[in-house]
């Protein structure tokens, strides 16, 4: 399949419009993979009757799929373990203490892929049955990709994907065979979830104030600009004392002031405002 400029252009800016991610320069080497799929399904014999068919706009659901296969959708269950525990362990127990009062918790996972990420939430949670006790844990998980949401909600995964970084412990608890070599995660914990499929370049989803937001490892593909834009949505969404976990890879250092490293917790961030907001508790 030969990948022309004139193709990188028309699939760069398809891509960025619809969810706001750049095709890099180091990515495009994997559009001849990422389309070959969908080309044989389709019946295309060329990138060009593909890219025609877009272009002309006759098939509106063409641009979705084309859309899907060119996104990253790399993620796997309680990925980048040590920081995890620290949400879990750290931010969470703050939070514990700052809701105790209502105790009803927020958590907006956005940008979450096939769903591994906010169920590892939903499996610790339901682990920990004293802990939360009484408490009310709503988690909302979004996503560009149709195809990956509708994955995240179906709740079935290859044994692949469920031995990756899953506890043998939580696979036997929270899931069932189902088929050859597929794992299907109970009803009681994809009931936990709220799966919508959504662009980070859209308002935040209901009820649109979290106390936890994780956007791990996706903001990477952004350029500067609709990075910023994203951060500032955040910062709309987010609690004043609440926690922003980004990926491994990504800061706020330098893009944006609407969050700062937390304090408390290395490797997590605070909105801005929490340095210059009054606890009710506390005001006159």
């Amino acid at each position: 399949m030969e990948v022309t400029d004139a193709a990188i252009r028309i699939l760069a800016g398809l891509l960025e419009a619809r969810t706001g991610q750049q095709l890099a320069i180091s990515r495009r080497w994997r559009i001849e993979t990422a389309l070959k799929s969908l080309m044989r399904e389709r019946g295309f014999d060329s990138l060009d009757q593909l890219l025609g068919d877009i272009v002309s706009g006759r098939e509106p659901a063409l641009s979705d799929a084309v859309v899907d296969a060119l996104l990253n959708n790399e993620t796997y269950f309680y990925r980048d373990r040590q920081p995890f525990e620290l949400l879990m362990i750290g931010a969470f127990t703050a939070l514990q203490k700052a809701r105790a009062r209502e105790k009803r918790l927020s958590i907006w996972c956005a940008g979450c892929s096939t769903g591994q990420e906010a169920y590892s939430i939903a499996m610790t949670i339901a682990d920990e049955k004293e802990r939360w006790d009484g408490w009310t844990v709503d988690i909302v998980a979004t996503d560009v990709s149709r195809g990956a949401i509708a994955q995240a909600r179906n709740g079935l995964y290859s044994q692949f994907e469920v031995q990756r970084g899953l506890p043998v412990v939580q696979m036997i608890r929270h899931f069932a065979a189902e088929g050859e070599g597929q794992w299907r995660l109970n009803e009681a914990i994809r009931g936990k979830v709220r799966f919508k499929t959504q662009s980070l370049m859209d308002a935040p989803p209901a009820p649109g104030r979290f106390d936890v937001i994780l956007c791990r490892n996706v903001l990477l593909y952004f350029h500067a600009a609709a990075r910023s834009a994203v951060f500032d949505r955040l910062s709309q969404a987010i609690a004043h004392d609440g926690y922003l976990m980004l990926g491994a890879g990504e800061t706020v250092i330098g893009q944006s002031d609407a969050f700062v490293s937390s304090t408390e917790f290395r490797g997590i961030y605070s909105p801005t405002s929490r340095r210059t907001t009054v606890p009710a508790s506390s005001a006159a």
